[in-house]
């Protein structure tokens, strides 16, 4: 790292947009499906056939579906766990895109990541606001006693559960603010927040990551580095809305805020790049995929 905040802040907003736009970044993904939403085991745009099997999920494919599994050429019935590391090194392969298995709450799903995607193709960036220093400001970590657990909407509609460990308390705008958090494995904080410029200037909803904490509690919170969720990125992603709580009464208009695409016009400028997370306030449905809803298009 520099010295320098801002370029460390350049450097790091640079990378999100290589990442995002990488060949198995956010932006590939073309679908989620649910295993339960296909009884028969086939899944449209996907080859092979795909069942639950208890804790394990069994693939069976021909030699015609041009599948491959752990690199090899595969044909027969191999059974299957959730995917837990890098989207390419995922065990399953048909053509360059990656069938990825996951499970959540009981329930399974392959995710379609292809290169090719639409939306991939559609990206022209991350608005995000430059570095300001005044939206860097110390925080306290409080654990709570026991790691709780809430029911939140996610980007899909659905109610699945959030783990929450603790609340970060900070100081904004001359006012107290409390977000509840989660602990990641390295000890990183996760919150999942919205402010007064969500579903405006800014993506409905924004993570934000702080380093571990301190021994005492403290805690550095950059708001400079806030983190549109994957699900602005494309529909097919299910990100949890904020818990109760997390929604700030104040303006955050730091870090990240909106996807560019190209393709998703307003009328008017044909061909623009625009901010697409405001073609619909009202909904879930904007994303630079071209799935905005259309009653709520403004």
């Amino acid at each position: 790292m520099s010295t320098d905040p801002r370029q460390d802040w350049q450097h790091w907003h640079e990378q999100r947009e290589a990442a995002v736009s990488s060949s198995y970044g956010p932006l590939s993904l073309s679908g989620t499906h649910w295993l339960a939403d296909f009884p028969e085991g086939r899944i449209p745009a996907v080859p092979g056939e795909w069942r639950e099997d208890g804790d394990e999920v069994l693939l069976t494919a021909g030699a015609g579906d041009g599948l491959t599994v752990d690199g090899k050429p595969f044909a027969g019935t191999v059974r299957l766990g959730a995917d837990h590391g890098p989207i390419h090194e995922s065990r399953v392969e048909a053509a360059g895109r990656r069938l990825v298995v996951l499970r959540r709450e009981g329930l399974w799903a392959v995710r379609d990541f292809d290169p090719g995607s639409q939306a991939r193709r559609a990206f022209r960036g991350i608005e995000a606001t430059p570095y300001d220093e005044r939206w860097v400001v110390p925080g306290v970590y409080r654990p709570y006693e026991a790691t709780r657990s809430v029911r939140v909407r996610n980007a899909d509609g659905r109610e699945r559960g959030l783990g929450l460990s603790g609340e970060l308390s900070f100081e904004l705008h001359g006012g107290e603010h409390v977000l509840q958090v989660a602990v990641e494995d390295d000890g990183t904080l996760w919150a999942v927040f919205a402010d007064a410029t969500s579903g405006r200037d800014s993506y409905r909803f924004r993570f934000l990551r702080p380093a571990a904490p301190a021994p005492d509690g403290s805690v550095t919170v950059d708001f400079n580095r806030a983190l549109l969720p994957p699900c602005a990125f494309v529909d097919h992603f299910i990100c949890p809305f904020p818990p109760p709580g997390n929604t700030l009464d104040t303006a955050v208009p730091a870090g990240e805020r909106l996807v560019l695409a190209q393709g998703c016009p307003r009328p008017g400028r044909p061909g623009a790049s625009v901010r697409t997370a405001v073609l619909c306030v009202r909904c879930t449905r904007a994303s630079i995929t071209g799935g905005a809803c259309q009653e709520h298009v403004t």
